[in-house]
């Protein structure tokens, strides 16, 4: 797996504001996803680090699960990612911290996604939104873009980038190779979580996927 595991790149939209932020706060973070669990026996995500670590893994086990577990380099529960139908015209996808199985009505998600449906505002660029609590109509981040050709933003309620989905990109005897849809870099603002960023990663693949 060495050959996706480091990477320079940046997107030439964003370029520049990457660049100012390392001269006024620090470096933004890019890791490489990889939609591939590290067991052979099932599916998921291997997440990698720019010096090459296993950072997050995902491991499932069914097709579209309905409860999905992100977990750290050493298999510990970090967030879990349940699909709830409350009875409305999009599913919601709550995220919880650690590991949740089963019922959740004890427990209170710390974030809620909705997949934006299109039919009701065909103009509005966002593809989901991100809620503090299931019934809140004010989202805390929006994503803009396409999952599928690994080109989203994610924004926050300023309208400023804290996370960026790209393709994966190495150059190659003068030219430009692209790694396709199953490695892609998730470049991560500073101060932003890691962990939340990834797990708006799972949210999107189980919205689009």
């Amino acid at each position: 797996m060495n050959f996706f595991f480091k990477s320079k790149s940046r997107s030439r939209v964003h370029e520049n504001n990457h660049e100012q932020e390392c001269k006024t706060g620090g470096a933004w973070q890019s890791i490489t996803v990889w939609r591939k669990s590290p067991l052979l026996s099932c599916n998921g995500f291997t997440v990698i680090d720019s010096n090459g670590e296993l950072i997050f893994r995902v491991e499932n086990y069914a097709g579209r699960p309905e409860e999905v577990t992100l977990m750290d380099g050493a298999g510990k529960p970090v967030l879990t990612i349940c699909r709830r139908n409350l009875r409305v015209l999009a599913d919601n996808w709550f995220v919880y911290e650690g590991h949740e199985v089963g019922d959740s009505s004890s427990r209170k998600p710390i974030f809620c996604a909705r997949k934006h449906i299109t039919i009701l505002q065909p103009r509005v660029n966002a593809i989901a939104r991100v809620y503090h609590q299931p019934f809140d109509k004010r989202w805390a981040y929006v994503i803009e873009g396409s999952y599928a050709n690994r080109s989203c933003l994610v924004l926050d309620e300023s309208r400023r980038v804290v996370a960026e989905i790209k393709k994966k990109e190495s150059v190659n005897g003068g030219g430009t190779v692209s790694f396709g849809a199953e490695v892609f870099l998730l470049i991560i603002r500073p101060g932003f979580s890691p962990s939340f960023a990834m797990a708006i990663v799972l949210l999107l693949d189980q919205m689009f996927s």
